[in-house]
């Protein structure tokens, strides 16, 4: 271990900078920096020293040339157990430079600013901290990189405590943190610039995917297993937003499986204003419901099947309250998302000493992404609109007023269910599911079979076409009045023809929902 005498301090997130680098002075550490971090410290009492008096060179090109100088890469890139090297530094008369301490410009801040121009990304390209970060990590037996303001206190607690030293383990750990960051700051910046034309133009909507998938993601923890037990599983995540970062507010440890039903869960509920809950269950909807208030809409959503709701994971768009707490408590459910929770919905949720309670941030749209063999598969966010405005209503009957709610609300939801995908449901409720079946007509059959409320006088959502008029007419045995799916069968015509006959009313989208 080697003793920090002499640190660089380079910033632009400054948090936190100030006490940390009173601690270094008081140790008798010299500090080395530049420009609005070398006045923050001058501003807090503490002697620097300016790089440009270190290199004998002036800042220059608007700070672009700073920090770029053999006096300063020499300072970091020495290897003190080699005698040439700092044989070298006497012959030139080059300090060396012990610690560095160096975050980078805001790049991807900067970059998703609303008008930004192109001149202001390009500026925002850090030169001098990338350099200085992979030189000093790559020296890191000699030299401590610090990138994180989150490190300060802990560092200065250990050269209090080991006499002006760190560790070897401690150094290495911020070398790796050092080039996650480098690798996670490039790949940002080569994402941004491939959506950007040599002119600065940003590229077209229909160009939302990237010439080449830049996968880097963080393993956030380990998991017990995976989908099984003889299967290992990690959760892999950045920032601060969507299921892979929610804040877990109480119970055991999640599982692959949780995550996974959370997730289609959490994008389920996203659809929806009002107050609505989604109940699922090996990622299809075994109920759901929007309602005026969190507690009804609960108790609808759980109506729709009671059964398979047993061991299920729930999430609601709205902070639960109490009333909705204690409905929750009667069920065993696995886990919970939600946006925030009231004190006292929390107080009686947490009686249930393995529920998990997860809080969750909204996420926005991005590339849904899955493995094959040999490769990815890449798409974008089904996000089209579900408002009904465009729908086309191509039965002699058109849809009556309560239809039409429950034809919007049901089409919202059909889309979240595994294909071949049924769904009855009535205004602001699903009735009957039937999911993920080889043929149309058997789910419209057992979606009708495994409801646990009537499904007379509902309506009926098809994520796709019917190819025969023999799942129209599945439907109306069960009651159903009304469809809405997305029509393109060469038996169009056909269907239609059977839905007449049958009394039904027909609305088609020209937008298909499969989800596999």
């Amino acid at each position: 271990m080697s003793m920090i005498r002499r640190a660089l301090l380079s910033v632009t997130d400054k948090s936190g900078l100030a006490p940390f680098a009173e601690r270094l002075a008081a140790r008798g550490i010299e500090l080395i920096s530049t420009g609005g971090t070398a006045s923050l410290l001058r501003d807090n009492g503490l002697a620097v020293r300016d790089v440009s008096e270190v290199t004998g060179f002036p800042e220059m090109l608007d700070g672009r040339v700073k920090t770029i100088h053999p006096r300063v890469a020499a300072g970091m890139l020495a290897i003190r157990s080699n005698p040439e090297h700092m044989a070298a530094l006497d012959q030139h008369e080059i300090a060396p430079i012990d610690m560095v301490v160096v975050n980078l410009y805001a790049f991807e801040k900067t970059a998703s600013k609303p008008g930004v121009s192109f001149e202001e990304i390009i500026e925002n390209i850090d030169i001098g901290g990338p350099t200085m970060i992979r030189a000093a990590a790559k020296n890191y037996r000699d030299v401590a990189v610090v990138t994180s303001p989150a490190d300060y206190a802990a560092l200065a607690d250990e050269l209090e405590s080991n006499e002006g030293c760190l560790s070897e383990a401690t150094h290495w750990r911020l070398a790796q943190q050092a080039f996650a960051m480098t690798a996670a700051y490039d790949r940002a910046i080569s994402t941004t610039l491939a959506g950007i034309s040599a002119s600065g133009e940003r590229a077209a909507a229909d160009e939302a995917l990237p010439a080449t998938l830049d996968i880097l993601s963080p393993r956030k923890s380990v998991l017990r297993y995976g989908e099984n037990p003889h299967q290992q599983a990690a959760l892999y995540g950045a920032g601060d937003v969507g299921v892979a970062s929610a804040k877990q507010l109480h119970g055991k440890e999640l599982s692959y499986n949780n995550l996974v039903d959370l997730d289609a869960a959490w994008a389920l509920i996203e659809e929806f204003a009002d107050p609505a809950v989604a109940i699922i269950k090996h990622t299809n909807p075994c109920g759901c419901a929007e309602q005026s208030s969190l507690a009804e809409a609960y108790r609808l959503a759980l109506a729709c099947d009671p059964v398979s709701a047993f061991g299920s994971v729930i999430s609601v768009n709205r902070s639960i309250d109490r009333e909705t707490a204690e409905a929750m408590s009667e069920l065993f459910v696995e886990a919970i998302a939600a946006s925030a929770y009231d004190a006292d919905a929390l107080e009686v949720l947490r009686r249930k000493k393995n529920l998990r309670l997860l809080q969750v941030k909204p996420a926005s749209a991005g590339l849904v992404i899955k493995s094959i063999s040999g490769g990815f598969l890449a798409q974008t966010e089904d996000r089209t609109a579900t408002s009904g405005e465009s729908w086309n209503v191509v039965s002699k009957r058109a849809p009556s007023p309560e239809e039409e709610v429950a034809l919007r609300f049901g089409w919202k939801v059909v889309k979240h269910v595994k294909s071949n995908a049924i769904l009855y449901a009535k205004p602001g409720q699903t009735v009957g599911v039937g999911a993920g079946q080889m043929s149309r007509v058997d789910s419209a059959r057992i979606g009708a079979q495994r409801a646990h409320l009537p499904v007379a006088e509902s309506v009926v959502a098809s994520d796709a076409f019917f190819p025969f008029a023999d799942g129209v007419e599945e439907l109306a045995k069960a009651g159903a009045t009304a469809v809405v799916q997305p029509g393109g069968s060469m038996r169009d015509q056909e269907v239609i023809d059977a839905a007449d006959k049958l009394g039904l009313a027909m609305v088609m989208t020209g937008v298909r929902h499969f989800r596999h």
